[in-house]
């Protein structure tokens, strides 16, 4: 016979967002490699709800590897943001040609 699941809703989790503790109960799982649904082998970072609804619920296909890639020991901001906008202009174009084309 199947446990219940009533004792894993009673632990707390921390928000990645906004760094609030709520329970188990009242979160939403978030997986940096979009795909909650496999399991296999995954740790769960969690979101509060309110943070959870602030989220763009686009496909993500591919981020993570770019964000890796432009990711360099001791960069500051800026250079992180010129590094990703160049790299996603190189990939899929600038936003201009994108507008233009729609």
């Amino acid at each position: 016979m199947w446990r219940s699941r009533t004792n894993r809703d009673r632990k707390m989790v921390v928000c990645i967002a906004c760094g609030t503790s709520v329970l188990r109960s009242e979160a939403r799982e978030y997986d940096k490699e979009g795909n909650r649904w496999d399991r296999h082998g995954k740790e769960f970072e969690h979101l509060c709800k309110e943070c959870y609804r602030g989220l763009c619920h686009q496909p993500r296909d591919e981020l993570e590897g770019l964000l890796v890639e432009v990711e360099r020991d001791g960069a500051d901001r800026a250079e992180f943001l010129s590094r990703y906008f160049g790299a996603v202009e190189e990939r899929y174009g600038s936003a201009e040609e994108t507008n233009r084309e729609s």
